[in-house]
């Protein structure tokens, strides 16, 4: 059974807004000509220029275009040379402002997340982390800026819940080296695809959101 792909209206709002409302949500992708979907457990937002982890704190670029809108669409980047992790860019048109993707259960094709993770084990530990996440529904280049609120688009985001949701969290985020304290990340209280928390993360050339 599917849920109503958003409406972008409900997407147009800053990232601390729009990421606990994304509890809950079903991101589906059909890449390779496999659905793969997957309930949203954790997130975190990230502020563009107001945020010195975003990609885009330091303006647009080629690799950050997607991020200024328009809203629901997909920001898909390449990190550390080895994954791919993904965000829904939110807010107003010309304003830098996403949310990652963190962790999630598979509630369809759990078969296919699988294929695309052999090493890991069933359950709940197939979508926790951003890029496990995106490997289990097949995300890269190709699916960069693709629009998640069409209902003919190879990836959708569907089921938003209409309000935050109880039993939600929040805290610092994962992994990065700039704004650290901030409780920026949000997440279902023992829900165990939950990333476990660790506070900083690798120094990189450019603030980035969390791996």
């Amino acid at each position: 059974m599917t849920g109503t792909v958003a409406a972008r209206e409900l997407l147009a709002r800053p990232a601390l807004s729009l990421a606990p409302r994304l509890i809950g949500a079903v991101i589906v992708s059909d890449a390779g000509g496999e659905e793969v979907a997957i309930r949203l457990t954790e997130v975190e937002a990230y502020e563009g220029a107001d945020d010195p982890a975003s990609h885009a704190f330091r303006g647009r670029t080629e690799r950050t275009g997607v991020m200024f809108g328009p809203p629901g669409h997909l920001y898909c980047y390449f990190t550390y040379g080895l994954h791919w992790c993904a965000n829904v860019v939110c807010g107003v048109e010309g304003v830098a402002s996403a949310v990652l993707l963190r962790a999630g259960d598979v509630v369809r094709g759990a078969d296919i997340a699988l294929e695309r993770r052999p090493a890991a084990r069933r359950g709940t530990d197939l979508a926790r982390g951003p890029a496990r996440l995106a490997t289990c529904l097949g995300l890269g280049a190709a699916q960069n800026g693709v629009d998640l609120c069409d209902p003919a688009s190879p990836v959708r985001l569907e089921s938003v819940p209409s309000r935050r949701r109880p039993g939600i969290e929040a805290g610092p985020r994962v992994g990065i080296v700039s704004a650290t304290q901030r409780p920026w990340r949000f997440w279902l209280a023992d829900a165990p695809s939950v990333s476990a928390f660790k506070p900083g993360g690798r120094k990189r050339a450019a603030p980035g959101p969390a791996d």
